[in-house]
C-alpha cells in the first residue's frame, strides 16, 4: 500500500481543524451548509449534505446560485429540489 504525502497532509489538516472547531467538517458537509445558506433553508441542512454526497459540488452550487438571485421565489429550497428533479 502506497501512502502519498499529500493524503497524509490532508488528513493531518482535517484532524487539526476538528480540534480547533470541535466539529466534523467534511467537503460534503461544507457544500451542504453552503447550499442551505444560499437557499435560505437552514432547517433542511441534512438533505443538502446528502445531495452533496451524490452529485458534483459545482453543479449543485451553480443551480443554487441561480435560484438565490431570483427574488420572486418564496420557497427557494422547494424550488431547488424541483429543478434538480427536472434536471435528472
Amino acid at each position: 500500500m502506497v501512502i502519498k504525502m499529500m493524503d497524509v497532509q490532508k488528513y493531518l489538516d482535517r484532524v487539526a481543524e476538528r480540534k480547533r472547531t470541535g466539529r466534523v467538517t467534511t467537503e460534503h458537509q461544507l457544500t451542504g451548509l453552503e447550499l442551505a445558506k444560499l437557499l435560505n433553508d437552514e432547517k433542511h441542512k441534512s438533505l443538502y449534505i446528502k445531495l452533496a454526497k451524490q452529485y458534483k459540488r459545482s453543479w449543485l452550487i451553480g443551480i443554487a446560485k441561480n435560484i438565490s438571485e431570483k427574488k420572486n421565489i418564496k420557497n427557494k429550497g422547494a424550488y431547488f429540489m424541483k429543478v434538480i428533479h427536472n434536471e435528472l
